[in-house]
């Protein structure tokens, strides 16, 4: 595990009571690697999505991301969840290759 990527874990575990947290570099699906640290997947279970929307969702990581995002993160997969859509799902989709990986 990288530092970026223990920072994104770090800063969630603390913005977030949460049922499951799963941050993975995907930097491997994409040209710069997995050593840039620039691509990652968050998938977050918890209590505090129940009754928002995917936006507002969204956009309360990306509050807590903002320093990382406005620097070396480039991308980021959300999968955000309440407890009981995660009884249902139980696992976030993979995501695709990036279509200029060379």
């Amino acid at each position: 595990m990288g530092p970026m990527q223990k920072t994104i874990i770090d800063k969630l575990k603390s913005a977030f009571s949460y049922d499951h947290l799963e941050v993975e570099n995907e930097g491997d699906k994409h040209s710069a690697g997995a050593a840039a640290e620039m691509h990652f997947k968050v998938t977050l279970v918890t209590a505090e999505f129940v009754g928002k929307m995917k936006v507002a969702r969204h956009r309360a990581i990306y509050a807590v991301l903002s320093e990382e995002l406005a620097g070396q993160v480039h991308a980021l997969a959300l999968y955000t969840y309440t407890p009981d859509e995660w009884k249902k799902q139980g696992v976030s989709p993979e995501t695709p290759d990036c279509a200029n990986r060379h």
